[in-house]
C-alpha cells in the first residue's frame, strides 16, 4: 500500500474553487467505484481472504496463496524472459491484494482521491491513466529488481499515480493526517505540503529497503512521478483547481509475505 499515515476525514470548507470540488465529490465516478468493486470481488473469491473453502486451510491454504500470487502477480525474474503470460502480470497484479489491510487501505484511498481525479480527467482518460501508470509502476519496480523471485501484487502503484495527479490538480486541498510522532493529533495541511513529504518518506524507505518480502516503495515513487507528470503535461494549460476541503493522508503500508506495491 501507500504510506504509514492514519486515515482522516473529509471536511466541508472549500476555497476559491469550492464549486468545482463540491461537484467532483457529488459525481458518480463509475470507473473508481467499478475498480473498487472488482478488486474486492477478486479478493473475496481468492485464497488471500481465507473465505473460500475450495482453497482448504492451514498449510494447504498457504500453498494456494503462494501459487495464486505467483500466477497473477509480477515476478521480476520471470517478467523479462519473454513469456507472453508474464508480460500481462503487471496488469493482473493491479487487481490482486495480499491481505485484508492491504485491500482496504488501497480501496479507501482509491475512493478518496480517485473520485475527484476521475471527475477532472473524465472516465475514459482516467481508466487509461490508472491502468497505464499502474502497469508502468510495476514494470519499473521489476526492472530495478530483475533478479527477484518475490511476487508483487497490489494497486498501490496505480493509486500513487492518482495521488500524483491529485497533487497537481488540487494542490490546495486540505489534508488531515494523524501523525504518530505528534501523539496522533489531527493536523491539516495543504496537499502541496503533505504529499511531497510522503514522497520523501517513500524515497528514504526505498533506499533502506532490503531484498526480499516487504513493501515495494519504488513502485510508489514511479507511480507518483508518472501521475504527476501526466497531469502536468495534460492539464498544464488549464488552471489547477485549489480547495481547502480536507482529504486523508496516504494509506497505511502493510508488509507481508510478498511484495506489496
Amino acid at each position: 500500500m501507500i504510506g504509514n499515515w492514519s486515515v482522516a476525514h473529509f471536511g466541508t470548507r472549500f476555497g476559491r474553487a469550492g464549486r468545482s470540488v463540491r461537484a467532483a465529490l457529488r459525481s458518480s465516478a463509475p470507473v473508481t467505484y467499478g475498480l473498487i468493486v472488482l478488486c474486492c470481488l477478486i479478493f473475496l473469491i481468492g485464497p488471500a481472504a481465507g473465505l473460500n473453502p475450495a482453497y482448504g486451510s492451514g498449510d494447504e491454504l498457504l500453498a494456494a496463496q503462494r501459487a495464486y500470487f505467483h500466477r497473477w502477480g509480477v515476478v521480476p525474474a520471470e517478467l523479462f524472459e519473454g513469456a507472453p503470460r508474464a508480460a500481462l502480470t503487471p496488469a493482473t497484479a493491479l487487481f490482486v491484494h495480499g491481505s485484508w489491510v492491504h485491500l482496504l487501505g488501497n480501496m479507501l484511498f482509491l475512493y478518496v482521491f480517485g473520485v475527484m481525479t476521475e471527475e477532472r480527467m473524465g472516465r475514459v482518460q482516467f481508466t487509461l491513466f490508472y491502468l497505464g501508470c499502474g502497469y508502468l509502476a510495476l514494470l519499473g519496480y521489476a526492472a530495478a529488481n530483475d533478479d527477484s523471485t518475490q511476487s508483487l501484487v497490489g494497486a498501490s502503484g496505480a493509486i500513487s499515480a492518482v495521488l500524483g495527479a491529485f497533487l497537481f490538480l488540487f494542490p490546495g486541498a486540505r489534508v488531515t493526517s494523524l501523525l504518530p510522532f505528534l501523539l496522533f493529533l489531527p493536523l491539516r495541511f495543504p496537499a502541496w505540503v503533505v504529499l511531497p513529504f510522503w514522497v520523501a518518506l517513500q524515497w528514504v524507505a526505498a533506499g533502506r529497503a532490503e531484498q526480499g518480502p516487504g513493501v515495494a516503495y519504488l513502485a510508489h515513487l514511479v507511480g507518483f512521478g508518472l501521475g504527476f507528470g501526466f497531469a502536468w503535461a495534460r492539464f498544464r494549460p488549464a488552471t489547477a483547481v485549489s480547495s481547502q476541503g480536507p482529504t486523508p493522508g496516504p494509506p497505511a503500508e502493510q508488509p507481508g509475505q510478498l511484495d506489496h506495491e
